[in-house]
């Protein structure tokens, strides 16, 4: 299988190593090489295979699909649901495959979480608690990532996965949601040692609540100085699974002792034991012709949800203190006062 990947960052670093392990024939392009994209798109690939900064997600699945080509596309699928449902409906109408690298889902621990909910241990799930604190961006140089205008940002970033999982867990849509969002580092330099503000969030803490009227709350940041322990407790009316840093599952039950469930990291990449089923998954869908999810559809639904978030986000920044007198204030104590 012929594989074209877009994208010089994490396209080039992991993704398409995946392919290759895959034992897929694999070209990666540049995302501002616009003839060698076209040039790609035109050939006899079976896949391309979209890791792109999110602006240029819509140019270049469109440019994919206007070849007939099978789409793979990373998230936050797009800038907002506008563009997700354009690049949608247009794989629709050219009756291709379409993917959308939503590969936690096929992480193992997941995959057994998900699993025992099926299985009822802990009966019906009523509220998803979420927190996820972390390091990984304090260092890094600006970019497209921590640039509100360029779709950057910790809710595209990593919401994007969480809203996913909480379908995928509740197999209900969000129906409303809200929060606050933070920026901790508020400048960066680049990688010419010029340095720019940061106007996307690098945290948020956020509540949803779905269709049926189950809840999650949220705590998350990506540029702290330590790391946490990464928890996601799924709370049923009979028990409790709790997700920790994605190596360990344990179900707990009254009057019952805990099970646990162990599952391998990776030493090379956190995406690898997720995206290696989930490429296999979508290798498979290609050769067979039968598609596979998550797809364009499960995209445009996480987008409407992240358009929903940021417009009821209030910002908080450090160099903006709140003060008790401030609109701003007086918005928070209504959000937490109404929920809403």
């Amino acid at each position: 299988m012929k594989v074209a990947v877009i994208g010089t960052g994490f396209g080039e670093r992991v993704v398409a190593v995946v392919w290759r392990r895959l034992g897929c024939e694999v070209e990666v392009v540049s995302p501002r090489d616009e003839a060698g994209i076209a040039r790609v798109c035109a050939s006899d690939v079976d896949l391309v295979s979209v890791h792109s900064p999110p602006f240029l997600h819509r140019a270049h699945v469109l440019t994919a699909l206007e070849h007939g080509r099978n789409v793979l596309c990373d998230k936050p699928f797009g800038r907002d649901a506008h563009e997700a449902e354009t690049m949608r409906d247009a794989a629709v109408a050219a009756g291709v495959l379409h993917f959308l690298n939503f590969e936690f889902r096929r992480h193992p621990a997941w995959t057994q979480a998900r699993g025992l909910l099926q299985q009822g241990a802990i009966g019906d799930l009523q509220h998803i608690s979420w927190m996820f604190i972390g390091s990984g961006l304090r260092e890094q140089t600006f970019r497209w990532l921590f640039d509100r205008d360029q779709a950057g940002g910790w809710i595209g970033a990593y919401g994007s996965h969480a809203v996913d999982a909480m379908r995928y867990f509740f197999g209900d849509e969000i129906a409303s949601c809200g929060g606050l969002r933070r920026t901790e580092t508020t400048s960066r330099l680049d990688r010419d040692g010029n340095r720019h503000p940061s106007t996307a969030e690098d945290a948020f803490s956020g509540w949803f609540v779905t269709r049926s009227g189950k809840t999650i709350s949220m705590d998350t940041a990506f540029s702290t100085p330590v790391d946490l322990p990464h928890r996601i407790e799924l709370l049923g009316d009979r028990g409790l699974i709790e997700i920790r840093d994605n190596i360990q599952v344990t179900l707990e039950r009254p009057g019952e002792p805990a099970q646990q469930f162990a599952f391998e990291g990776s030493d090379w990449d956190a995406h690898e034991p997720g995206l290696m089923p989930w490429l296999t998954a979508v290798r498979d869908a290609v050769v067979s012709g039968q598609p596979v999810t998550p797809d364009f559809d499960d995209g445009l639904a996480v987008a409407r949800v992240m358009d929903q978030m940021r417009a009821n986000m209030v910002d908080l920044r450090p160099e903006a203190p709140v003060r008790a007198e401030s609109g701003r204030a007086q918005r928070i104590d209504r959000l937490l006062a109404h929920g809403r």
